[in-house]
């Protein structure tokens, strides 16, 4: 691993982003996926912090990712959210597409909550369906731990429960007690740009995946490396190639979430101000 995506150069980032936000002790992070930036407009006492402005961020290149870190409230609870991410088909290193979780631990955040975008491969999963990840398939070729072993990190993590139990039911409950239909399944995390041919959407519903996309992978492993507990959504898009037929497009992307937008805006709070009565929260 490159020394810019380390501990020590995350400490320094999370030093530039508590500058502006002095007064916040985030426990919650937050990574909000293509077209799910909306969320970020809830956000109490907001401080913006564009990633031009915090030492090894890339600006963002990607439509629907607004590029920017903001620090506030949401829920009732003080959050960090990192609207816009880091992927791999820009040519970025895996490290890299998971040091914003890195950062938002060296500013205190214990738990990640994970959100994207994906193509739906099980025939129980309809576009516009917000789905609960429940486990993931790394097939993006690369592992963000590679390389030197970092201070506070696990070598040799383990991803048995990934997507923490009590998380996920504490969201399950939650969008039951919303009235929001929540699906649930395995994210296969793939390298894109392209998407997948009808034959690797085949594949992929052989090796068990329910929906399928190009991020989310590496953070979570770098969360629980760190020993944070995770949860996480996907919202479905789009059918995965070969499922009805139709061509793929990123506009459309961006048109379904714009769509489902406030029920996840909705869950999202909700699930956040749950979260802060440890009663409802079963741990392992």
């Amino acid at each position: 691993m490159k020394t810019e995506y380390s501990t020590k150069a995350a400490i320094k980032a999370a030093a530039a982003i508590r500058k502006r936000a002095a007064s916040q002790q985030p426990k919650v992070a937050i990574i909000l996926g293509s077209g799910l930036g909306g969320l970020s407009k809830s956000i109490g006492d907001a401080v913006r912090v564009p990633f031009g402005d915090i030492p090894g961020f890339p600006e963002v290149t990607v439509a629907g990712h607004e590029g920017a870190v903001i620090v506030g409230t949401l829920g009732g609870r003080e959050i960090v959210a990192l609207s816009g991410r880091f992927h791999m088909y820009e040519g970025h290193p895996a490290a890299l597409a998971a040091f914003p979780v890195r950062v938002f631990h060296a500013l205190g955040a214990q738990e990640l909550f994970v959100s994207n975008a994906a193509g739906g491969i099980s025939s129980k999963l309809a576009v516009g369906d917000l789905m609960m990840i429940s486990d993931h398939l790394n097939l993006m070729g690369a592992n963000p731990l590679v390389g030197e072993e970092q201070e506070g990190e696990l070598r040799f993590p383990d991803m048995t429960d990934a997507y923490n139990p009590g998380l996920r039911w504490l969201l399950r409950t939650t969008a039951e007690k919303l009235g929001i239909t929540l699906r649930e399944g395995v994210y296969a995390g793939l390298l894109g740009p392209s998407y997948e041919t009808p034959s690797e959407v085949k594949m992929l519903r052989l090796l068990g995946a329910d929906a399928v996309g190009m991020s989310t992978v590496p953070e979570v492993i770098v969360a629980r490396a760190l020993g944070m507990r995770v949860a996480g959504v996907s919202c479905i898009t789009n059918a995965a190639a070969g499922v009805t037929g139709a061509a793929l497009t990123h506009a459309e992307v961006l048109e379904t979430t714009n769509r489902v937008s406030a029920s996840f805006e909705r869950l999202v709070t909700e699930f956040l101000a749950r979260s802060a009565a440890p009663q409802l929260v079963m741990t392992r």
